[in-house]
């Protein structure tokens, strides 16, 4: 069991303790960062989380080992940093950085250091997900030709626009960091690092500064092309499909994928309901206490992130490819 900190404890970092408790996750959460405790004592005294406002008091206490960081992405890096050179182990959430620069920078804080770091891309663990994984690892797809995927819904679209969630330099490209990166990580897990990317984002009903719909082209370094898609003001919308020569399969919920074989009537494939924000909790603490390897390395987190920056310089650009 490893005693740990949780650094931000809003609705996801909530989110997160609760998953891991319910998972049974061998992490012991005993102290708790925020800005504002008193929103947060119930559930602290309910969780037996010691409160209080200074990451600095987390890093210095010798008996925690592990860190959960749930903060705004743009202070990813120097917290990220921060907690490396403090020798404990890291579970970072999405996006890892807003560039690729950072995610170098802070990925190489984490290996001088020798820590494991750990990402929240739980999205690919999702039962369905594991069904277009396995058909992937069988070699099902063949020559994997195209992806499509699309992740949205309207959760935010009733916050006030300089909610932290929106603000621009939070939230660039529309629902980017909070949608339509868990599309880019999933196409990377399953069809392979990202080449260049052509995005635009447009303002159609909520009139955010960096838009509310957000569509992107793809092409793969192995030569297969994808898009994407993700819009803030639409009712909720999970899809990932995998073209390939000899089967196509998609995720079109967290339990459900519809596979189709060459020649073959379609196979809907449902699957239990998982625990899968736990479960992504629960390998990161098994590779920090030495039992195994995060699934996703760091060179994977660091293709992500750079994909997520190339959609946002496309974006600015006006859908000018951007490279990788």
């Amino acid at each position: 069991m490893l005693n740990t900190g949780i650094i931000g404890l809003g609705w996801w970092g909530k989110t997160l303790v609760k998953a891991a408790r319910d998972f049974g996750v061998p992490l012991r959460f005993v102290r708790g960062v925020t800005l504002e405790p008193e929103t947060v004592l119930d559930f602290a005294a309910e969780q037996q989380i010691a409160l209080g406002t200074s990451l600095d008091d987390v890093l210095a206490d010798k008996s925690i080992q592990a860190v959960v960081l749930a903060t705004p992405h743009t202070q990813h890096r120097a917290q990220v940093e921060a907690i490396a050179a403090a020798g404990k182990h890291l579970y970072c959430e999405k996006p890892f950085a807003l560039s690729k620069a950072d995610a170098e920078a802070a990925l190489d804080a984490c290996r001088r250091a020798g820590i494991v770091i750990a990402v929240g891309h739980h999205f690919r663990l999702m039962p369905s997900m594991r069904v277009l994984a396995e058909l992937k690892e069988a070699g099902a797809f063949g020559t994997v030709m195209h992806a499509e995927g699309n992740y949205s819904h309207d959760w935010l679209a009733n916050y006030p626009s300089d909610s932290r969630r929106l603000r621009s330099e939070e939230s660039r490209a529309g629902g980017m960091t909070g949608m339509g990166i868990h599309v880019l990580d999933c196409f990377r897990d399953l069809v392979g690092p990202m080449k260049r990317i052509s995005a635009l984002s447009k303002a159609r009903t909520l009139k955010l500064a960096t838009g509310d719909t957000t569509s992107a082209l793809i092409e793969f370094e192995n030569g297969a092309t994808g898009t994407l898609a993700t819009t803030m003001k639409t009712p909720f919308a999970w899809r990932i499909a995998i073209f390939g020569e000899n089967c196509r399969a998609e995720s079109v919920s967290e339990t459900r994928a519809i596979v189709r074989h060459a020649g073959k009537e379609p196979e809907v494939v449902d699957r239990p309901t998982d625990n899968h924000l736990g479960r992504n909790l629960d390998h990161f603490a098994k590779a920090a206490m030495g039992q195994g390897k995060f699934p996703i390395p760091p060179d994977g987190i660091l293709q992500t992130t750079a994909a997520l920056e190339a959609v946002f310089k496309s974006v600015d650009a006006n859908g000018a490819w951007m490279i990788v």
